[in-house]
């Protein structure tokens, strides 16, 4: 059971970094402003309309960008494989790892933070009342620090079993799997 956890939690590091990547070409193009701007992109229906400058970003790069909306699907399926995955990790530990814990908890920060900081769908409730800076500080710090976790954890874990160029294969083919699964 150890060692399907230690594949787990590889297969985690690889996922996050597709979520580090797609997450830097979106934070390239993604303004986080709370102020209020009329909507003049590429989406016709909402021509006129007035919304946040964050959620006028958002909407430029699925539109606007060439393959942001792609982009924007990746990351949000490797966040979520993301956010499945350690929660694995964390039964698969049998509960008792505190890195596990933190790993899950900063996962689902990072996920709050990620939809506050596109203003969609937290708008109007009481936690749409915290700026648009604050959100997208939130997820960035909390992605940091879940890498951080992650990493330290696979290694301390590959200090008792050290991973051999066949389990790192593996680890890569499964998570490629399950990114080109229909």
């Amino acid at each position: 059971m150890e060692r399907a956890r230690q594949l787990v939690g590889e297969m985690l590091i690889y996922c996050f970094v597709v979520v580090l990547a797609t997450g830097a070409f979106l934070a390239f193009h993604y303004t986080p402003g709370g102020h209020e701007v009329l909507y003049d992109g590429g989406y016709a229906p909402l021509s006129g309309v007035p919304m946040s400058a964050a959620y006028v970003s958002t909407l430029e790069i699925s539109f606007d960008v060439r393959g942001g909306l792609l982009i924007r699907q990746l990351h949000l399926t490797s966040s979520t494989l993301l956010l499945l995955g350690a929660v694995v990790w964390v039964m698969l530990g049998h509960f008792r790892y505190a890195p596990a814990w933190l790993g899950l908890g900063l996962l689902v920060v990072s996920f709050a933070g990620g939809y506050g900081s596109v203003d969609d769908l937290l708008s109007g409730t009481v936690l749409g009342g915290l700026p648009i800076a604050v959100w997208y500080g939130l997820h960035l710090l909390a992605a940091l620090a879940l890498i951080v976790t992650l990493v330290v954890s696979s290694r301390r874990e590959a200090a008792d079993r050290p991973r051999t160029p066949g389990f790192v294969a593996l680890a890569i083919a499964l998570t490629a799997l399950v990114f080109l699964w229909p």
